[in-house]
C-alpha cells in the first residue's frame, strides 16, 4: 500500500508563491507517475500538474502553465509542486496522487491520494 502525505498549503495574497510536498512511502517511488490535483469548494476535482517516475516528464494544466513547476527527488521519495504568482481562482485543497508505471490527466486513472492540503489566495 502506497501512502502519500502533503504538506506547504497555507494562506498567501495574490502574486505570492508557494511550494507543496508530497511525501510517499510503502512502494518503489521512481516506479510510479505523479500528479498534483485540487478540487474547490462546489467544484470538481481538476488536474493541475503530473510528473513520470522514469523520464521525469512533465505536463500542466493549462491554468497553471507558466506558473507552477512540478518536480520530484527519488531519493527522498518527494514530490514538489513550486506555485507563483498565484491568483485567487488558484485557492482549493490540493491533493498528491500516484499511479503505477504511467502519469495522467484524469483522477481514475490514480489508485493512491494524500489527504489534501488547503491553499488559499486572497485577494
Amino acid at each position: 500500500q502506497v501512502r502519500l502525505v502533503e504538506s506547504g498549503g497555507g494562506l498567501v495574497q495574490t502574486g505570492d508563491s508557494l511550494r507543496l510536498n508530497c511525501a510517499a512511502s510503502g512502494g518503489t517511488f521512481g516506479l510510479y507517475g505523479m500528479a498534483w490535483f485540487r478540487q474547490a469548494p462546489g467544484k470538481e476535482r481538476e488536474f493541475v500538474a503530473g510528473i513520470s517516475g522514469r523520464s521525469n516528464s512533465t505536463y500542466y494544466a493549462d491554468a497553471v502553465k507558466g506558473r507552477f513547476t512540478i518536480s520530484r527527488d527519488n531519493t527522498r521519495n518527494t514530490v514538489y509542486l513550486q506555485m507563483n504568482s498565484l491568483k485567487p481562482e488558484d485557492t482549493a485543497v490540493y491533493y498528491c496522487a500516484a499511479r503505477l508505471g504511467n502519469t495522467g490527466r484524469r483522477a481514475v486513472e490514480y489508485n493512491y491520494w494524500g489527504q489534501g492540503t488547503q491553499v488559499t489566495v486572497s485577494s
